[in-house]
């Protein structure tokens, strides 16, 4: 059971989650018409997914909101997203649009 739940959290939410990063990123770059790339190592441990231009990114899903108890404190803009029946819903904060418009 334990083994199941380490490849479960590891091997297949990590894969996941490492694509929709990279999905959500790429995604809102194009809309803004802006490079992007994935963040290095060194720039993961601060938090940092990836770059939309010259602009750090998070990405999280919407829960990580209602999880207040974290002690993370992430100092980025952060994209959430919502997993939908038909896909993912991407939320840009208003005031993280306005920096990616200029």
């Amino acid at each position: 059971m334990v083994k199941q739940w380490v490849k479960d959290l590891v091997i297949v939410k990590t894969f996941i989650g490492l694509k929709f990063q990279e999905a959500i990123i790429k995604k809102v770059a194009l809309e803004f018409k802006k490079q992007y790339r994935l963040a290095t190592p060194e720039e993961e441990s601060k938090g940092i997914d990836g770059y939309i231009g010259d602009i750090p990114i998070s990405i999280k899903p919407i829960t990580y909101k209602t999880k207040s108890q974290l002690s993370e404190n992430i100092k980025v803009d952060i994209i959430f997203y919502k997993k939908e029946k038909d896909g993912i819903k991407i939320i840009i904060q208003e005031d993280l649009e306005k920096k990616l418009r200029q």
